[in-house]
């Protein structure tokens, strides 16, 4: 039985703290990594993390997640506008996927308002801060409990 939740972060998030901080935040990936550890505990769960500059290692990580992890939080940064590569894995994947934006999309530039990956997510979490990490794992938490007993404690074949 697995309970581990896959939390990905795409490309320029290794620059949480530093990289406009006045639209992201003062918080580091590290305390991101944190908060979600310490949420994730609160529901008797372990958490994988990637951070990648990368589509490819965030499309292989999903392959993985697939047998190894219940649901994944994922912040696509960038690749939410842009790639289609991404949809497909989360699709192919099965994985409870929660899409995570720290700022609100929608409220910026015009090319940001569209997502690839929201048609494929269960929930999208926008504009909440860093917060919005630990909420996905709260929905990724609750959808595992509310799955039948057979169908959660056994890991998906790849």
């Amino acid at each position: 039985m697995t309970n581990r939740v896959l939390v990905l972060n795409g490309p320029n998030l290794n620059m949480l703290g530093t990289r406009e901080p006045e639209i992201y935040g003062s918080d580091s990936i590290a305390d991101v990594e944190r908060l979600v550890r310490d949420r994730a505990a609160t529901h008797g769960l372990e958490v994988d993390f990637l951070q990648s500059n990368h589509e490819g290692d965030l499309i292989d990580a999903l392959h993985r997640g697939r047998s190894e992890n219940i649901g994944c939080v994922i912040n696509p940064a960038g690749l939410t506008h842009t790639s289609v590569a991404l949809h497909d894995a989360i699709k192919a994947s099965e994985l409870d996927v929660v899409e995570v934006h720290i700022s609100n999309p929608h409220t910026r530039e015009a090319f940001r308002h569209h997502s690839f990956v929201s048609p494929v997510a269960k929930a999208v979490i926008a504009g909440a801060g860093v917060s919005g990490y630990a909420f996905g794992v709260d929905i990724i938490a609750a959808r595992h409990a509310a799955r039948p007993a057979a169908e959660s404690t056994t890991v998906q074949e790849s």
